[in-house]
C-alpha cells in the first residue's frame, strides 16, 4: 500500500520537531526509573505536541486557525525546554547533552514564530 503524502510532511517545522521527538526520546530512556510517570512523562507529551499540534493546524480552513495551532507549538516547545533545564540541574543529563539539543529548539522556535507571523500576517517590525 502507498503512503499518503500529506501537507504536513512537507513543512521543515514539523520535520524539526520530529527530530526534537526523537531526541527527546533518546535522552530520556536514561532518566531514573522513578521519573518514568513525571519529568520522563511530562518532556516525551510536550516534545510530541509540538509535531502533532503542527500536523493538526496544517488541516484547518484558516490560516488564523492554524496560527493558533502553531502557537500551541511554541507553548509545548517552551514547556520542552522547561523540561530539559530541569533535566540539567537535576544531572539526569550532562552538559554536553544540553549543549547537542539547544541548537535544535533555536531553530525550531525561531521557524515557529516565523511561520505565525506568516500565517497572522505580522511583519517583524509590527
Amino acid at each position: 500500500m502507498k503512503k499518503v503524502e500529506y501537507s504536513f510532511y512537507r513543512l521543515e517545522v514539523w520535520k524539526l520537531g520530529m527530530n526534537l521527538v526523537n531526541e527527546i526520546y533518546s535522552l530520556t530512556k536514561k532518566f531514573p526509573s522513578e521519573e518514568k510517570f513525571c519529568l520522563t512523562a511530562q518532556i516525551r507529551r510536550a516534545a510530541t505536541s509540538i509535531p502533532l499540534n503542527i500536523a493538526e493546524g496544517s488541516i484547518k480552513r484558516t490560516k488564523k486557525d492554524f496560527a493558533s495551532f502553531v502557537r500551541i507549538a511554541l507553548g509545548s516547545l517552551m514547556e520542552t525546554m522547561t523540561c530539559i533545564e530541569i533535566a540539567l540541574n537535576q544531572k539526569y543529563i550532562d552538559q554536553s547533552e544540553y549543549e547537542k539539543i539547544q541548537p535544535l529548539i533555536q531553530e525550531l522556535y525561531f521557524k515557529l514564530i516565523a511561520l505565525d507571523k506568516f500565517l497572522t500576517g505580522k511583519s517583524s517590525n509590527q
